[in-house]
């Protein structure tokens, strides 16, 4: 930074007043770099000179790892090109912590002369600023402004500047150090709540989708990415399952795992932080709907040491350009969990698909059975009377019809049940009370049970879903209690308050005991429970008090 001439002390009372100034000022200033600047411009102002520098040691103290200059402007700073390394009378000081005041400074054996286009300095005064004992960097100081020579007073001054200097660069890295910490702590604790986030996500959410937009979001939150997105493996291509933040792709998104970087990462496992997305990534991140990303960083889900996919974020927020490794270490501990969710959720989503198929499949069996048992014996049965109709005299025959007619009304009508089991038109013309009603009432006169009815849902329909669903389950309860329970009454209870719709129905049957107890996970119950969680509602089955079962279904209406 370039600083024009600066104010001298006319006396040693004046400069005396004004290092106590400069030592509280430093001594409060905590961020380092502005602590710098503020150094070398006291120092200017201490001594008159027209330049000043502070060099910083490396690691090693062997050379001068930053060079922060004061009273140069930028042209001559681009003129003088590479800033000096401790080389020279620089060197001499970096050799000798002690300091050093010349007249000419181009007349010491040490000195190497300036390169071009660098201003003249003849003064020169060079001072260590030591921290806890350690040489930590030099102060320099060239041409007074007064073309006088530095004297022992300049020396005096800029030895105790450098003191406040070593105090306060000591408090601003401790200052630093322990931000860096309480960063790193709650860049932690964030990790920790995301990884929570998803733990409790995965024992008390199974829905795929569900769990992919829970960790989009939080991962995006977590790096401050202004996008991220989720790969998943679909056979040799990678798909866009979920995104959070400015990522608007369209339609479906698919890229190959052989030649991507994504698919790079899916199939070593190790991360990627991508410093220039248009000339390092091998597939653009516009295919994801971010052409402007600049940045990335890509990390893999794995479960097992299998690659699930990839979570990949673009361009960190805020000041910071690109993803830093503490963010790829915290995105890595948070895809540990999240591919564990994922793996989760893929196998209750495919055995809910195996249940769902097996149920279909036995619901199917059921049906064929009644179809063969029933209806195709009395149309074989059928063929059979009128067969011997045509073969008979006229009378009889015309009796034999007549009992033909009557047994196929008698089929029409088990059709009849049988498709309206399958989807009884009521429900949809009339709602779930007509057709409850109806399936009741059907129930008891064909199987002689007593069974009643008592519903209360209002005036409002319910969702077709909802309606849907509490038939189905009503039907397949009946269907149990018929076949099963050995019961003589059932009772159908529907009501809807507070924003749930509640059905139960009882009977006084033998109960669950050890048949009903595997009734319960059988396929008819397994398709009442998929209904019900798919609804966002619960479905439970349990023996009464007073003998009998009941199953319940309770499911939010909103």
């Amino acid at each position: 930074m370039s600083h024009g001439p600066v104010d001298m002390p006319t006396d040693r009372a004046q400069r005396l007043e004004r290092l106590l100034a400069v030592g509280r000022a430093l001594t409060s200033e905590l961020d380092l770099d502005l602590l710098l600047e503020r150094i070398l411009l006291a120092a200017r102002e201490l001594t008159g000179a027209r330049y000043a520098a502070l060099g910083v040691l490396d690691d090693e103290r062997h050379e001068l790892a930053r060079f922060i200059t004061s009273g140069i402007d930028e042209d001559a700073r681009r003129a003088i090109g590479e800033l000096p390394r401790g080389r020279g009378i620089l060197g001499l000081l970096i050799d000798q912590p002690e300091p050093i005041r010349l007249h000419d400074v181009s007349e010491h054996p040490r000195s190497y002369g300036f390169p071009p286009g660098h201003p003249p300095m003849r003064g020169f005064l060079g001072v260590p600023v030591m921290v806890r004992g350690e040489a930590w960097g030099n102060l320099y100081l060239t041409e007074r402004e007064d073309g006088r020579d530095f004297d022992d007073d300049d020396e005096q001054a800029i030895v105790v500047l450098a003191e406040w200097a070593a105090v306060a660069v000591d408090n601003a890295r401790l200052f630093g150090a322990t931000e860096r910490r309480r960063s790193e702590l709650e860049r932690a604790v964030r990790t920790m709540e995301a990884t929570m986030d998803i733990a409790l996500a995965l024992g008390g959410e199974t829905d795929l989708q569900r769990i992919l937009e829970l960790i989009v979001k939080r991962a995006r939150a977590l790096v401050e990415a202004d996008a991220l997105i989720i790969l998943l493996r679909s056979g040799d291509r990678l798909r866009l399952a979920a995104g959070a933040g400015r990522a608007q792709p369209s339609g479906t998104v698919e890229i190959p795992i052989d030649g991507s970087s994504s698919g790079r990462v899916l199939e070593t496992l190790r991360a990627e932080r991508i410093a220039d997305v248009p000339t390092q990534m091998r597939i653009g991140a516009d295919a994801f709907g971010l052409p402007e990303a600049r940045t990335a960083l890509l990390v893999p889900l794995a479960y097992r040491g299998r690659g699930l996919g990839v979570l990949a974020a673009f361009d960190h927020l805020g000041e910071q350009v690109g993803f830093a490794p503490e963010d790829e270490r915290a995105l890595r501990s948070f895809a540990a969990s999240a591919a564990t969710a994922v793996a989760a959720a893929r196998t209750v989503e495919e055995q809910r698909l195996r249940d769902s198929l097996a149920a279909a499949e036995a619901e199917r069996k059921r049906w064929a059975r009644e179809l063969h048992d029933e209806t195709l014996q009395g149309l074989g049965a059928l063929k059979l009377a009128l067969s011997s109709a045509l073969r008979a005299e006229p009378q009889r025959g015309r009796g034999i019809v007549e009992e033909a007619v009557g047994q196929l009304e008698q089929e029409i009508a088990g059709l009849r049940a049988i498709i309206t089991d399958l989807r009884p038109a009521a429900l949809d013309e009339l709602g779930l009370e007509p057709a409850l009603r109806t399936l009741v009432a059907r129930t008891a006169e064909r199987h002689g049970l007593e069974a009643t009815a008592r519903i209360e849902l209002g005036d409002e329909r319910l969702p077709p879903e909802i309606e849907t669903l509490a038939y189905r389950v009503t039907q397949e309860a009946l269907t149990n209690v018929v076949k099963h329970a050995g019961a003589t009454r059932a009772e159908v209870c529907v009501r809807r308050h507070d924003g749930t719709v509640t059905l139960e129905i009882s009977d006084d049957g033998a109960g669950l005991g050890a048949q009903g107890a595997q009734r319960a996970g059988g396929f008819g119950v397994l398709g009442m429970r998929e209904r019900a969680v798919l609804a966002g509602g619960r479905l439970e089955i349990a023996g009464r008090e007073h003998g009998g079962t009941s199953v319940v279904l309770e499911v939010p209406v909103g």
